[in-house]
């Protein structure tokens, strides 16, 4: 093991032009992110036609949220899908998160659709389960924490044998386990009030047709400590498998 935890964002897509020139692409977010962290980080994005890494390369994989919809079965997505069936079974950590949370739940066999109830944005209560009172990550944290949300589509149901360790008011699937080093999230543990702020303000007109109310969702914005947390919580699991 090297003396640096060795993380691959698997960035699922690009962020909008708008967003991107201000925050750059969703691996520099998860950089930001981490950078307190003893870890090296690397990119990888296959809707770049670059190729996904082997499993010596890293110790923990991260695949990010998304533009895209799972739904859509782009090609780069089905590629990383198949990748993430490879992985798996060889006991490195992976984290997806919202998309990437989709993603990993659909590969295993979950149901990925739009949430029959609308978008969810901005910051929201999350909310541990019984199982997540046993669970070695999940253990020490609060009943409830804030994260940061913005999706439109979601995981209906989760595949077999996952665990739901956490829900929201909108959403039942907030965090899911799939194994001892499979774990995903449906917000974003990478996200800063800044960002937060920029994806919904981007799309603020389409949020009030849907009767958001877009000025409350960005007063409420706040940094998401527990959220933050654990993810940094996982990545430290990782290094010390």
């Amino acid at each position: 093991m090297t003396s640096r935890c060795r993380v691959v964002v698997i960035q699922m897509g690009r962020a909008p032009e708008d967003i991107s020139r201000v925050f750059g692409d969703q691996g520099e977010w998860f950089k930001r992110a981490l950078a307190s962290e003893n870890v090296e980080i690397a990119v990888v994005s296959p809707a770049d036609g670059q190729t996904l890494p082997n499993v010596e390369d890293f110790d923990l994989a991260i695949l990010s949220g998304s533009w895209s919809m799972v739904t859509d079965r782009e090609d780069w997505s089905e590629i990383t899908k198949k990748w993430i069936l490879e992985v798996l079974p060889t006991g490195k950590h992976m984290l997806g998160v919202c998309y990437g949370h989709q993603l990993m739940a659909d590969a295993l066999g979950g149901h990925v659709d739009y949430h029959p109830r609308g978008r969810e944005i901005g910051l929201k209560t999350v909310t541990l389960t019984d199982a997540a009172l046993q669970d070695p990550l999940l253990s020490t944290f609060p009943q409830s924490f804030e994260a940061n949300l913005s999706h439109e589509q979601t995981v209906v149901s989760p595949p077999p044998g996952a665990v739901v360790l956490a829900h929201s008011d909108h959403d039942p699937h907030q965090i899911l386990r799939y194994g001892p080093t499979a774990f995903s999230v449906q917000f974003h543990p990478e996200f800063t009030p800044p960002l937060m702020k920029a994806c919904v303000t981007r799309r603020a007109d389409a949020l009030r047709r849907n009767g958001l109310d877009v000025e409350e969702i960005v007063q409420q914005l706040k940094p998401a400590h527990e959220a933050h947390r654990l993810m940094q919580a996982f990545l430290r699991q990782a290094f010390t498998r």
